[in-house]
Parts: structure tokens; sequence; C-alpha cells
């Protein structure tokens, strides 16, 4: 028996060294400084990323603000720019239109004649005009002939579709302007010989005469001009005419009853309106 068990002094209890505690329980209750500053740096680093990816965020954001402002700014000056050049634009393709012509050459707007109410006066049947026009046309060519003159129909009815090409491909092929063109051929929809009422004539002895202002040395044209008006024929284009249409002794038209005179007075006055 161990006597200094029996004394009555307290015994000592041995405190172990911290040699003794087991590293990890050592770190958990006594952290060290160094882990300290490892875990404010760490956080302070996250922190430092956050804002810079805020940052260029922000930046990218503002670039794309500015890119879409320009291409905003450019859409809405392009519309303006293209509208500056829409009435230069009409201008010069009026240039070619029926209502820029008729203010240069004055030619009245007809519409076309029933095909119903025409009459052929050729041998070919080609040449039509409208019943009553061609019934006192006849009537004109056989009384020219008693006296010696021979008129020939060169041309009569003529469609909108048939002027079209008058009017476009000649000028094209002649190389002319439109307005040059409406003084000696009426643009489509403005012809007197949509009517049925209006027809070219010739002379048959002399046939380079045709359609050529030297037709008024011809003795058709002599007889015409003495005798036209008794079968309801006029000149549509005499010299110096209003509408500003060139010199043309061979066209003349039939205003022998009340639907010829209407067609065409009502034009002229319609226009002069």
């Amino acid at each position: 028996m161990d006597n200094a068990s029996l004394s009555g002094k307290p015994s000592k209890v041995a405190v172990p060294s911290t040699e003794d505690i087991p590293e990890a329980l050592r770190e958990t209750q006594f952290p060290s400084q160094e882990r300290r500053w490892q875990r404010v740096w760490l956080v302070a680093l996250l922190v430092g990323w956050g804002a810079f990816a805020l940052f260029v965020g922000l930046w990218f954001a503002s670039l794309s603000q500015s890119s879409s402002g320009t291409m905003a700014q450019k859409n809405e000056t392009e519309p303006i720019a293209k509208l500056s050049q829409t009435p230069t634009e009409a201008v010069n393709t009026s240039a070619s239109q029926p209502d820029i012509i008729l203010g240069q050459a004055g030619h009245f707007a007809y519409k076309e004649a029933p095909v119903q109410d025409l009459q052929s006066i050729s041998v070919d049947n080609r040449i039509k005009l409208r019943k009553s026009a061609a019934q006192q046309f006849n009537a004109m060519v056989a009384a020219a002939r008693a006296q010696g003159a021979i008129l020939v129909p060169i041309s009569g009815f003529r469609s909108v579709a048939e002027q079209q090409h008058l009017f476009f491909d000649i000028k094209a092929q002649r190389g002319q302007v439109a307005a040059e063109r409406a003084t000696v051929s009426a643009p489509p929809g403005y012809s007197e010989h949509h009517t049925g009422y209006a027809i070219d004539i010739g002379d048959g002895r002399v046939p380079a005469t045709n359609l050529n202002p030297n037709f008024e040395n011809t003795a058709a044209f002599k007889w015409l001009q003495a005798n036209a008006a008794r079968y309801s024929f006029e000149m549509s284009f005499p010299k110096n005419n209003s509408q500003g249409v060139s010199y043309e002794p061979w066209h003349w038209r039939f205003v022998g009853d009340r639907d010829s005179l209407e067609t065409f007075y009502k034009a002229k006055k319609l226009q002069k309106n």
C-alpha cells in the first residue's frame, strides 16, 4: 500500500500538456491567427470578383444600349432620306404618264366603243367605225369617187391596247420623250380612235402622202375640205389647234349624232374645267 495515498494531503491531478491533445481538437478549439487571415482574404477576393463581374456587366449593357440607340437613329433617318427622294423620282416617272402629258398636248380622255356597235368599212374588215359613222363615211367615199377623188380609209377604231403600242413602243423606237410623242400621237386612253367615230383618210392616187402633212396638197384633201361637213365629218386637228396637237390633215371625226357630239364636246368642256 502506498503511504502517500493514506496521508491526509490531497493528491495532485496531472494537467495534460498541449502536446497530449490531438491535433484536430487543438485546431477546432484554438484556431490559429494565420487561418483567420486566410478566411478574410478569401472573402475579400470573392467580394472583389463579384464587384468586377458587376462592373463588366454594366459596361457591356451600356455598350448594347448605345449600339441600339445608334441603329434606331439610323433607321429613323433612312426613311426620311427615302422620302426626300420620292418627289424627284415621282416627277421623273410621271413624265411618261398621260396626266403630265396632257398639260403639254391637250388630249382628252375617251372610252372604247362597244364592239357590237362597230361596222367594217374596208374590204379586209380590219378598219371599223361606229355604225352611224360607217354609213356616212361610205356615202362620202362614193360621192368623192363620183367627182374624181379617191378617199381611202387608213385607220378607224383603235383599242387602248393598240394605242399602247403606237404610243410607247414607237416612242421608244424613235427615242422620243413622252411630251414630244404626245404632240403626234395620243396616249392610250386619250385617242379619238377609241370612240369609233374618228378615221384617218388617205388619197388612193397618192399613197406616199398617207399620214403626212403633204396630204393637204392632194385632191382627196381638197374634196374633204369642200364637202366633208355635208356628211358630218370635221378635221380634228387643224393648224394651230387649241389642243396643241400637231397638224393632221388626214385625221377626221364624225359628229353627226347626239352621242358623237357629246363624246367630243363634253370631253373638251371637261378638260377646260
